[in-house]
């Protein structure tokens, strides 16, 4: 009996913590994300990259300058990319470097999340982190370092990796990141599901290595309907490209299945790029699907090489706050 009320309050004690890590989004009930990405910026900017011109750029990020920005808009959070798939990233990262071998290391000298967590934070703004759950697929000799295979297979070797890699950068922030958004998890079956680790489990440890208390999402693409990938996740990912689409459906007080409702849709022609595609009364009417049934709604504007956002998406940004009072 004794064991059986032990177990049961340790379910209830854990079970409760899961379910409050994602309290504060339904309050904060929506944020910015942006794309800062080295091949993205070298083909927009026709700039031809290199190790030592991502210095600069990540060097040049203006983190006060956005953090005004957002503070002025009203955002209740704010998401940025650690890296994609050129293999760069805008954070050092030992694991990393270890594992790849790769010298130069494309890990930015500058720490751009930890410098945009103080600029953020007095601001009463919270931190999210974007990362896919993939190795880089233009940097051929991270994909062979990291033991990487493009499919369904269980990619146990990388998987380990990976986990290195996100746990180092998790403990490097702690309490500064808020939040794990992982991109990619299209094979959930063959990669995640497996009772023994690396597994779901562990991908969530890592995360949270750092900060038990960060929210945690797995992307599995794009998914009209709102929905959870695995109990380990504490917010949906919600990747969504026409958000006059999406669909939420038995959602019980902000949660869908327990997990906190969300979308992530861009505002841009497409993500990280172009004018706004909404006027401003559709970009509210959408956030506001999320907001009544309890979610957030995450939204992704471009941003210039200093890391600001043009005038075009905070009007938008600011409208859809000001949208929350309004029926």
């Amino acid at each position: 009996m004794k064991i059986r009320f032990l177990a049961v309050a340790a379910f209830f004690i854990f079970g409760l913590q899961a379910e409050d890590r994602a309290a504060w989004m339904k309050q904060a009930q929506w944020g910015v994300m942006t794309h800062y990405l080295a091949d993205w910026i070298a083909r927009t900017h026709h700039i031809d990259m290199n190790i030592e011109e991502w210095n600069k750029l990540v060097d040049g990020f203006d983190v006060e300058a956005l953090a005004k920005q957002l503070q002025s808009a009203g955002a209740g959070y704010y998401q940025i990319s650690i890296g994609q798939n050129s293999g760069y990233y805008v954070a050092p990262n030992a694991a990393y470097d270890r594992i790849t071998s790769i010298q130069p290391s494309k890990c930015s000298r500058r720490d751009l999340v930890a410098d945009l967590y103080e600029a953020l934070h007095k601001r009463g703004i919270k931190l999210m982190v974007y990362l896919p759950s993939g190795a880089p697929a233009g940097d051929k000799a991270a994909d062979a370092a990291l033991e990487w295979r493009n499919g369904p297979y269980p990619n146990k070797e990388f998987q380990q990796k990976w986990e290195q890699v996100i746990r180092e950068w998790s403990q490097r922030w702690g309490t500064k990141v808020s939040g794990w958004w992982f991109d990619g998890c299209y094979f959930p079956n063959s990669m995640y599901r497996s009772p023994q680790a690396p597994n779901f489990a562990s991908f969530a440890a890592a995360a949270r290595a750092g900060n038990p208390a960060s929210v945690v999402a797995f992307n599995p693409g794009v998914v009209y309907r709102i929905l959870s990938m695995t109990p380990y996740e504490d917010f949906t990912a919600g990747e969504i490209d026409q958000p006059d689409r999406a669909t939420i459906r038995r959602a019980a007080d902000g949660k869908m299945d327990g997990t906190q409702i969300q979308m992530l849709s861009f505002l841009g022609q497409t993500w990280g790029i172009g004018a706004p595609r909404f006027t401003a009364d559709q970009a509210v009417a959408y956030s506001r699907k999320l907001w009544d049934a309890g979610g957030a709604v995450t939204w992704d504007v471009p941003v210039e090489l200093n890391g600001t956002i043009s005038q075009a998406f905070i009007d938008q940004l600011t409208a859809i706050n000001k949208g929350r009072g309004s029926k």
